[in-house]
């Protein structure tokens, strides 16, 4: 993951620098231009032209490699996935007919919390050789299961309300359930934003050959300073390298040939103006610092020896905020633009704003960009014929992952974006070649990671849908011995495992093993790949760890964020496909069935040691998208856990059903979450939020 670990340098475009040329890679330097190819002599492969021709070269597009087909693959798999979608849904149609599922989860609760609330009754769930017999089941409430994806509304269930009354008596619960959403984005009333005074950064060079970052006309470019701080050559490289090789490798919605070939020599040659290329160049800066950072930083704390995930930059000031503020001094001039451009710039701008924990502008720069893609594909639909097409579906994906975030943890109303994917399509990353992408692509499959987010975003937007519709806290459950919850949640959760084993060898794991390699992890590093292994010792069977108090693995192109990413998202959605019967298990306890008390130990399961909480990944948390998003999931966490040893229907379940290392597991998994909302508390004020809930929960201290 380390942005400077990879190739030795960059190939764009600019003023001739001695680190401009490029070192040999064996095998890669086939990509000669066709001057020198029909010459069948040596070439440099610089672009626009080599060393060795006058004009503009031509380099031949590379033929797709058998890795570079699986991406068609995944998204084909969607096709398939989708008809199974259908099946559910007419499964889900036939049981509202008979007047069995409500029309939304949001409607009225109920003021007074049901007669059976006490859950320490002794339950009707019978011992593991006792078949359950259809006359056995007691009548079911009408709220006997119920399904919400965001935390704050879990903290609303009455059985978790009457403890965090106990435990946590200064939390306002009123507020909480009326305006949870509210609450949570501008928390604790924080008036603090970013400085605007920045005017110093140790990736910023004054030395010859600098540009000012100012509005300045050609004339005014050579070494002449405004007021503003200057940079060279050299740094605009190394700031371009470090974004592309980390953060669009996790949102893929630049181009990188275009950046370096075009947008960075212009900028070399007449500075920074307020065009938006000049604006979208100094969010890439911004970002790119932030990723050196972020890996090499100094942590802005330490706790008992181990150093904070948070790195790079202070409390006050992150990384990269001079050319964040920047880039806020030109958005002005672009915000009303119907271009990819004003997409992007609003993109860059809300996963900046992520990386900083200022969550309130994270999700106002998110709804900006999906607005403007909108605004986009409205009044200009033909872009979508042009050599830009793929880049727009890309970011046009990006923005509807970015929304099903916001609205399943935060219930914010999408922006109706989605009502667009039937013209977009699905990104197939043709158009523009850049060798660095190719050679980045080849050690993290970042285009089969993002297709592939693609197609479980699609698949957890079904099921929320689903879900919602089916056990709001209004509905009246089918008069049949097998529980509805039931027949559906499995068949949810066996096309989200459908998804997980269509997945290509090198992002598939065993699901026991969220922290393993990709299996075999020889055949992704072997002797003919054209990036050596990431890790020190392939005879390892872990990329994750739960060791924290060791020096985290380095990875290159943010191989562990990815990898991590996708895997957390897969065990959050089952754990939310599988959570109505958490609530089942805490309000009814006496109604609890074989398959309830089955669907609570996949809950539970689910839970376990995600890997975005384990090492290096939480080490490098600027780099982690939604950090927010993160901690409340993991507050819901701790709290289910906290309840499995208290609560005797969940004590049970564990014991008899989880088997004998779930003990161990669930402990580590606590200790993994606490230490994650620990690290954050004094950054993001999300985490405060969660770690004032777990000091009175697990009996914390801020020095514990």
């Amino acid at each position: 993951m380390n942005p400077e670990s990879t190739s030795n340098n960059s190939s764009s475009a600019g003023p001739a620098t001695p680190n401009n040329s490029r070192k040999e890679r064996g095998a890669i330097a086939a990509q000669a231009c066709e001057s020198c190819r029909q010459r069948k002599q040596r070439c440099s492969e610089e672009r626009p032209k080599c060393a060795t021709c006058q004009l503009e070269c031509k380099y031949r597009e590379p033929q797709p490699t058998k890795k570079d087909k699986t991406l068609v693959e995944i998204l084909e798999r969607l096709k398939s996935l989708e008809g199974g979608l259908r099946n559910l849904d007419g499964k889900v149609d036939s049981l509202n007919s008979r007047g069995t599922l409500p029309l939304s989860i949001y409607g009225p609760i109920q003021s007074n919390p049901p007669a059976t609330l006490d859950a320490s009754q002794s339950s009707s769930w019978p011992a593991a050789n006792v078949h359950l017999q259809p006359s056995a089941i007691p009548p079911a409430s009408p709220r006997d299961v119920q399904y919400v994806s965001a935390t704050h509304k879990m903290l609303s269930w009455p059985f978790i309300q009457q403890v965090l009354e106990t435990k946590v008596p200064n939390l306002d619960l009123a507020n909480l359930e009326k305006d949870g959403a509210a609450m949570l984005l501008g928390l604790q009333g924080r008036t603090t934003s970013l400085p605007t005074d920045m005017y110093d950064s140790p990736n910023v060079s004054n030395e010859g050959g600098s540009i000012p970052l100012q509005v300045s006309s050609a004339s005014q470019v050579e070494g002449m300073q405004l007021g503003g701080p200057s940079m060279n050559w050299e740094t605009m490289q190394r700031l371009t390298k470090s974004y592309f090789d980390t953060f669009n490798l996790i949102y893929p919605i630049m181009d990188r040939q275009v950046f370096q070939s075009e947008v960075l020599p212009t900028i070399a040659s007449h500075g920074f103006d307020e065009s938006s290329s000049s604006t979208l160049t100094c969010l890439v800066f911004a970002l790119g610092e932030v990723a050196m950072g972020a890996v090499q930083g100094a942590p802005i704390g330490t706790r008992k020896g181990r150093p904070s995930g948070i790195k790079g930059g202070t409390l006050e000031r992150p990384p990269g905020l001079l050319f964040f503020n920047e880039a806020r001094k030109r958005m002005g001039f672009n915000l009303t633009e119907c271009s990819l451009e004003n997409v992007q710039m609003f993109a860059l701008a809300a996963i900046y704003y992520g990386t900083c924990c200022h969550h309130l502008e994270f999700w106002r720069m998110t709804t900006s960009a999906s607005l403007a893609c909108q605004g986009l594909l409205t009044s200009n639909p033909e872009e979508l014929t042009t050599h830009r097409g793929d880049l727009v579906r890309r970011a046009f994906w990006h923005c509807s992952i970015m929304e099903t975030y916001l609205n399943m943890e935060l219930n914010i109303p999408r922006t109706g974006i989605d009502k667009l994917e039937a013209l977009v399509g699905l990104p197939d990353f043709s158009g523009s070649f850049s060798e660095e992408d190719y050679i980045g692509n080849q050690a993290s499959h970042f285009q089969e990671h993002f297709a592939s987010q693609i197609v479980l975003r699609r698949l957890s937007v079904e099921f929320h849908t689903t879900l919602t519709n089916a056990f709001g806290p209004t509905h009246h459950p089918a008069e049949t011995s097998i529980s509805p919850a039931a027949v559906m949640t499995k068949r949810m959760a066996s096309q989200l495992d459908q998804w997980r084993g269509l997945l290509p060898v090198y992002l598939r794991w065993e699901e026991e093993h969220p922290g393993a390699f990709s299996s075999p992890p020889e055949e992704l590093y072997d002797e003919q790949s054209m990036y050596p292994p990431p890790v020190p010792d392939l005879h390892t069977n872990f990329m994750f760890t739960a060791d924290l108090d060791s020096a985290p693995v380095s990875y290159p192109y943010a191989v562990d964020i990815q990898a991590a990413s996708l895997r957390t998202r897969y065990y959050y959605v089952k754990y939310l496909i599988y959570r109505p019967f958490i609530y089942k298990a805490l309000h009814h306890p006496e109604q609890v069935t074989r398959d309830d008390a089955e669907g609570v130990a996949e809950c539970l399961k689910a839970m376990l040691k995600w890997p975005i909480t384990m090492s290096p990944t939480c080490f490098h948390k600027r780099l982690i998208p939604c950090l927010f998003f993160w901690s409340q999931n993991l507050l819901g966490i701790l709290l289910i856990l906290h309840l499995t040893q208290q609560v005797p229907i969940l004590v049970r379940i564990r014991t008899s059903l989880m088997g004998t290392k779930f003990d161990e597991d669930a402990n580590m998994t606590a200790m993994l979450c606490i230490d994650w909302i620990r690290d954050l508390k004094d950054t993001d004020a999300t985490a405060l939020w969660c770690w004032e809930i777990l000091k009175g929960i697990y009996s914390l201290g801020d020095d514990t």
